[in-house]
């Protein structure tokens, strides 16, 4: 669907952003803007600036910037029409019917293609479980303890014997092959043409937080390998920011999220009731995936496999989960292997008291190290206590360690102090204790000329949007041809237009770009911190410094392209001409 730019436009002046992201994200107001932790990274000091008055949000830390629609798409992962939508009911406009004729399917945004064709996939797979050619999966599931109503939660299916079928059924559709190879469903081979690599498998589909098929997951009926098979990486599935079972946990009202390691472990623990549980999708736990979780939780609980390979995974993803300021807890499987296997023993009940006796993330790690060392030898006891030194020096925060310094202390009987010295010992040692030091005065990293020119039009376009008055002061003496960098260019042209009619409009200038990475660097412009000088003295002469070096570079570089731009030698004579009058001239910035 696709909406007008009046539509677009009203939709997004009724939806003020710092309404909106602070529906998501804690804000601070300090000075004219909000503050936050950055939903899409992961910080401990807030660097995401809201700023209300021109409707944009820029981080400082990852470059994550734009307006509301940006945001909206960002966090919810929505398509541009659905951000649409999604505001639209928020703010209460009716929007208009969608347009269901030839050319409104033609211009169909790619991404919501590769999301109709994997839904329809996703229909094909839970349809064959029901008929007699999927009898090989339902057994298997049924053999897994899943009753019907869970099968159809989760919408689990079946990848029949045939690998055509999948096509064949696709192509009835109406979906093109390059469609169906780029959704990750299928490739070319010169012997069978195109086929799908999901054959005699248990399918679990794999949804975002907004109910919609990004990818499959497949388990193979017998011996075959591999075991597990997952969807590769498609331009609406990315294992790293995506986690199985998200889109019920979120909705769970718990109190804590439970992190699995497989597919399985998640439906049985929602099928025990503990519909908080989520996995991660064929890979190790991820930072992208930490921030997700950061969104719905503070608390953590990993509920991974007892074996050396779980003990290892859990051991990174604490790692992971206190980076991202998350609090964690190891649930105890023994003597089971998984989630899913202690279901089956013990019940819901009992998984409720291993809830209750989840370790501390850190006395787990200790314990784990415990049992690398022979402790009956002094020389091992020893290195062992040095190594929990070494795990305390990463709590940053002194309150913090030295909490935890004493409980450790008190639980291997070490003395307080002497532990307390080891950790000292060890920091300074490794560094952990000097100031940081900071670079001479006057070092800088070598710039290009075209970096240099760059970020004087950048430098430039904040300086006019954080002060419009100052485009009538300047207008003669440039041009938005003077802006030689593709998205400057495009900012000024529209920026300047809207000064020269008096209106000032940085959101919607932002909706001008399609791309992510160009509405990001848009937004960068409008959230830019100027140079902080004492004096009006020192602004007027950075204001003017910056303004010379932009016409400098547009003079130079209409003069460059004289042999093979016609039009380029007028602005070159024009250029100088202006260059001229502007080094003379005085610039107020009052």
């Amino acid at each position: 669907m696709f909406y007008s730019d009046d539509i677009v436009e009203e939709v997004r002046t009724k939806n003020d952003i710092v309404e909106v992201i602070s529906e998501h994200v804690r804000l601070q107001k300090k000075g004219g803007r909000h503050w936050g932790l950055c939903p899409f990274h992961n910080e401990k000091s807030p660097s995401f600036s809201v700023n209300g008055d021109l409707q944009v949000y820029h981080c400082f830390g990852c470059g994550a910037g734009g307006n509301v629609y940006t945001f909206v798409m960002n966090y919810e992962n929505y398509s541009f029409p659905e951000a649409v939508k999604m505001l639209a009911e928020r703010a209460g406009v009716q929007l208009p019917e969608a347009d269901e004729s030839e050319e409104g399917r033609r211009r169909e945004s790619r991404r919501s293609r590769l999301l109709a064709v994997n839904k329809e996939a996703a229909k094909f797979f839970y349809y064959q479980l029901r008929t007699p050619h999927g009898e090989p999966g339902y057994r298997y599931l049924k053999k897994r303890e899943l009753s019907d109503e869970t099968m159809q939660r989760f919408g689990l299916g079946y990848a029949g014997k045939n690998g055509a079928m999948l096509v064949q059924y696709l192509r009835g559709k109406g979906f093109e092959d390059d469609l169906i190879q780029e959704a990750g469903l299928a490739s070319h081979s010169e012997r069978y043409g195109m086929v799908s690599q999901f054959w005699n498998r248990v399918m679990y589909p794999i949804q975002d937080i907004n109910n919609r098929v990004i990818g499959f997951g497949g388990r193979v009926m017998g011996d075959g390998e591999p075991k597990y098979l997952n969807s590769p990486e498609t331009p609406i599935f990315d294992k790293r920011r995506n986690l199985y079972g998200l889109n019920y946990a979120r909705r769970a009202r718990s109190s804590n999220i439970i992190l699995c390691e497989g597919y399985m472990d998640v439906i049985a623990m929602h099928q025990a009731g503990f519909r908080q549980a989520v996995a991660s999708l064929g890979t190790a736990f991820t930072p992208e995936q930490a921030a997700l979780l950061r969104r719905y939780t503070d608390n953590v609980l990993l509920a991974y496999d007892s074996d050396g390979a779980g003990v290892k995974a859990a051991l990174r993803g604490i790692g992971i989960l206190r980076e991202a300021g998350l609090t964690g807890r190891v649930i105890n499987m023994q003597p089971y292997k998984d989630p899913d296997e202690f279901m089956k023993a013990l019940g819901r009940e009992a998984f409720e008291e291993r809830i209750s006796q989840a370790e501390n993330s850190f006395f787990f790690e200790i314990r784990i190290l415990e049992s690398q060392f022979h402790m009956e030898d002094p020389e091992e006891k020893t290195k062992f206590h040095r190594e929990i030194a070494r795990k305390l020096c990463a709590f940053s925060e002194e309150v913090e360690r030295d909490n935890y310094l004493q409980a450790v202390a008190e639980k291997y009987f070490i003395g307080v102090e002497n532990l307390r010295k080891l950790v000292v010992g060890y920091a300074a040692q490794n560094g952990l204790a000097r100031p940081v030091e900071r670079p001479k005065s006057g070092v800088r990293p070598k710039n290009t000329a075209e970096d240099k020119a760059k970020r004087a039009q950048r430098l430039l376009l904040t300086w006019i949007a954080d002060k419009p008055q100052l485009y009538g002061k300047i207008k003669k003496y440039i041009s938005a041809q003077d802006f030689t960098e593709g998205v400057c260019r495009r900012v000024a042209e529209r920026l300047f237009q809207e000064l020269e009619q008096g209106t000032f409009n940085p959101a919607g200038i932002i909706s001008m770009f399609e791309e992510e990475e160009e509405q990001r660097e848009a937004a960068a412009l409008f959230s830019a911190n100027l140079p902080a000088l004492d004096t009006e003295l020192e602004k007027e002469k950075a204001f003017r410094d910056i303004l010379l070096s932009v016409k400098k570079n547009s003079y130079e570089y209409h003069v460059s392209r004289m042999g093979t731009d016609v039009s380029a030698l007028t602005r070159a004579i024009e250029g100088k001409k202006a260059l001229e009058e502007l080094a003379k001239a005085h610039i107020s910035l009052d």
